[in-house]
């Protein structure tokens, strides 16, 4: 039976190809997609939503809209990476399929009751204010979601936006402090693993070769933003971060880590929204999260290029 998830997510092209790939994996079923603000407003982030999934031929899959804003902090966004539409480059045409009327917060809290216990996986790729909201105004389904998977947070690679932080924990650390005391099973792709996936132009050459519409897009979506990166860092190529999550979900295998405790500051003048992991264990904090640090990054490449060959 396919691994049933809904995903959060705020498009941003390396949402887009977590989508994607997602969509192109049997062993998952996507039951729902929410929209959060992230990368760009909210309307922009469910307008690239409904992109990608009539990109994929899969306009059936039920789109929420969820939170315009963090739980307590004016909106930050990353026009400067990703585009003034957050999913520059590709000339998709305007989406025609619709989005569900019901809030995204409450499509998670009445998704997550309806199923059994443990029978729903979420995948965040963006903020975790929905997540939050959620936990918030209904507790009890902490207790019913089988794991929680995120791209979240760095450590010993700094961070993306701050010199402390990264994005999605930045954006809105107080829904990151109300998820990581939640008690859910969770799972951490930080920064210090999708900082070893480099989009290269050999890779990026690759799934461009596959020819399909949703290959020709990925390459046209990741050689737009991985130019910001490449001139930040000097790097090879772009890191590849959303991906990441759905990739742990086929193959967990490729992926390294350590059970510890980790916590989001949400008050420091220059450190808000930074991860504090205690990876040698040197606090009394009882352990909370899965926190990945390493990757095969060769596997993962391969693992993406040959999903992606399976989309139109």
């Amino acid at each position: 039976m396919p691994r049933k998830i809904i995903i959060d997510t705020d498009p941003g092209q390396d949402d887009a190809v977590a989508i994607l790939l997602a969509l192109a994996s049997p062993e998952l079923e996507v039951v729902g997609v929410v929209t959060v603000a992230g990368n760009v407003p909210l309307e922009r982030t469910t307008f690239n939503a409904r992109q990608v999934l009539e990109l994929a031929g899969r306009a059936d899959i039920p789109l929420y809209a969820g939170c315009v804003g963090p739980m307590a902090r004016p909106l930050v966004t990353a026009e400067h990476v990703h585009g003034p539409t957050g999913l520059d480059d590709p000339d998709l045409p305007a989406p025609s399929m619709p989005v569900q009327e019901e809030h995204g917060v409450q499509a998670l809290i009445r998704l997550i009751r309806a199923s059994a216990p443990g029978e729903l996986t979420l995948v965040t790729l963006g903020p975790l204010t929905d997540v939050a909201m959620a936990l918030v105004e209904a507790p009890d389904i902490a207790g019913r979601i089988a794991e929680l998977v995120m791209i979240l947070g760095t450590w010993a690679e700094g961070g993306n936006i701050t010199p402390a932080a990264a994005f999605n924990e930045f954006v809105d650390p107080e829904a990151a402090a109300v998820v990581l005391r939640s008690g859910i099973r969770m799972t951490m792709v930080p920064m210090d693993v999708t900082h070893q996936c480099l989009s290269t132009p050999d890779r990026l050459g690759a799934i461009r070769a596959l020819g399909t519409r949703c290959a020709r897009a990925t390459a046209d979506m990741l050689s737009f933003s991985e130019a910001f990166d490449i001139a930040k860092y000097g790097w090879e190529g772009a890191p590849l971060h959303d991906p990441c999550a759905i990739a742990y979900l086929l193959e967990p295998a490729l992926f390294d880590g350590r059970f510890v405790n980790v916590v989001v500051e949400t008050k420091g003048e220059f450190t808000a929204g930074m991860s504090v992991v205690d990876w040698w264990r040197v606090t009394e904090r009882q352990p909370n999260v899965t926190f990945l640090r390493s990757v095969d990054a060769e596997k993962f490449y391969d693992l993406l290029t040959q999903r992606l060959a399976r989309l139109p």
